[in-house]
């Protein structure tokens, strides 16, 4: 068994590309069951956020999992061309596979490193991934470490002290553009988390009236509510837009609501006093062609990096902390997992030995006669203590072998004792199997078998 993560990020891809291949939380469950389809997959799951899409597998088979065209796939399902792609995906394998995904779990490879958003985000993908039934033991393993390295570095470090969130990053650029947010009129468009969290910094900088608009009026009642903010049915929203300082749009739409044209007319209606958006949907919802008419602000996703790089020497000292700890819980992880699958050459040292005291008890019956119930227990328990002791010294050095991942030792060890061999680890640490910026292959079938047919 392989596991790989393949997939693009704020590091690899600009928006125009993650954009191109952002995935909703509505389709989500059929792209994680075609995934699962493809020839190789074993198990996988499949995290899509603004700042990254990354397919989670666990291979058929060692080696480089050819059958399994990780990069092909993205590409046949959005239709993109494979050179637009291929400089922009990286691919993860094995123990360097492991490391990657700790180090996402624990915000350290987040554009905003100690932000608190993406756990939950791996979480639900999860979640996702394990009800429509294609996760299976390696990545259920793999994933609950990951979840609690996690939770130890965000306990045991610094790094989500004085939390910057791309919400926060956000608000500090429009105190910027506008100088004091004090009275200034907020538009929410979508009703997600990151506007939620971007409405209470600017709540907290003395915003003043919160309109909120979103496809589903019940969710828009939800997030007004605790702002005693005021509703905007969707149908309404272009009218309501013009009386916004500040608009922070967060939709699920897969083409842009807000044009340069909508931008003229915002402009002639407020006499051009200025406006700020904030877009951090992808795909994007504000077209940047706004950017250009004189008085509107656009600042997209990869836009608040910029910054969030002035808060990141604040919070160096901790992740490096961090790093150190997460390298930790990635050994641990190794050191249970090659435990594991030294299991088997131990169950089968087990059972020669207890088919070897059962054979040697029948032949010693005959010499020993009638024998009462209690001196047949005493009998049992001798030969089974002499079995244990004798088995120990050998167990261990089986134990030890793995825990070194020394597989000559191991090898050498089964052969003593004419036992199995011991399979290969999922986690092969031989430095071939690393990091790799993967080519995409350019005509690869795709199989067209079911989940349920495959289970």
């Amino acid at each position: 068994m392989t596991l790989a993560v393949l997939g693009v990020n704020h590091k690899t891809a600009p928006i125009e590309i993650r954009e191109r291949i952002a995935i909703s939380r509505e389709q989500l469950p059929d792209v994680t069951r075609a995934l699962a389809d493809m020839p190789g997959v074993a198990e996988c799951m499949i995290v899509s956020t603004c700042n990254r899409v990354e397919l989670i597998t666990a291979l058929e088979g060692k080696g480089e999992g050819k059958d399994a065209d990780l990069a092909g796939f993205l590409c046949r399902h959005f239709g993109l061309d494979p050179g637009a792609l291929s400089s922009h995906v990286y691919e993860h394998r094995d123990q360097f596979a492991v490391r990657h995904l700790f180090r996402v779990a624990a915000s350290l490879d987040s554009m905003v490193v100690g932000e608190s958003q993406i756990l939950g985000q791996v979480k639900e993908a999860f979640a996702l991934a394990r009800s429509t039934g294609t996760i299976g033991a390696q990545l259920e393993h793999l994933l609950q470490s990951a979840f609690s390295a996690a939770k130890k570095v965000r306990t045991e470090t610094e790094i989500g002290s004085s939390s910057v969130s791309i919400a926060s990053v956000a608000v500090e650029l429009a105190r910027k553009i506008f100088g004091s947010l004090h009275g200034r009129t907020v538009f929410l468009v979508g009703a997600g988390k990151m506007s939620e969290l971007a409405a209470r910094h600017l709540v907290q900088q003395g915003a003043g009236k919160i309109l909120v608009t979103n496809r589903t009026l019940d969710r828009a009642k939800r997030m007004a509510e605790p702002f005693k903010g005021r509703v905007i049915p969707f149908e309404q929203v272009y009218d309501a837009a013009a009386e916004a300082d500040i608009i922070v749009t967060s939709t699920g739409a897969p083409h842009h609501i807000f044009t340069r044209e909508h931008g003229q007319a915002f402009l002639h209606k407020r006499r051009n006093r200025p406006m700020f958006f904030i877009d951090i949907a992808v795909p994007r919802d504000v077209d940047p062609a706004m950017n250009k008419l004189e008085g509107l602000f656009v600042y997209d996703i990869d836009d608040l990096q910029q910054v969030a790089a002035a808060h990141m020497a604040e919070r160096s000292r901790s992740a490096s902390d961090a790093e150190a700890m997460i390298a930790t819980e990635v050994e641990r992880f190794h050191q249970r997992q090659r435990t594991v699958n030294v299991a088997p050459a131990i169950v089968a040292l087990q059972k020669q030995a207890e088919e070897l005291r059962q054979a040697e008890l029948r032949r010693a019956q005959a010499k020993l006669g009638s024998l009462t119930p209690e001196q047949l227990e005493a009998v049992e328990a001798l030969t089974r203590g002499l079995v244990n002791k004798f088995l120990h010294p050998p167990m261990q050095a089986l134990k030890q072998a793995a825990r070194e991942n020394n597989g000559a030792r191991m090898e050498a060890l089964c052969e003593t004792w004419s036992l199995p061999a011991i399979p290969d680890p999922l986690l092969d640490l031989d430095a071939n199997h690393g990091t790799t910026q993967t080519p995409v292959a350019e005509d690869v079938p795709v199989k067209q078998a079911s989940v349920a047919a495959r289970r």
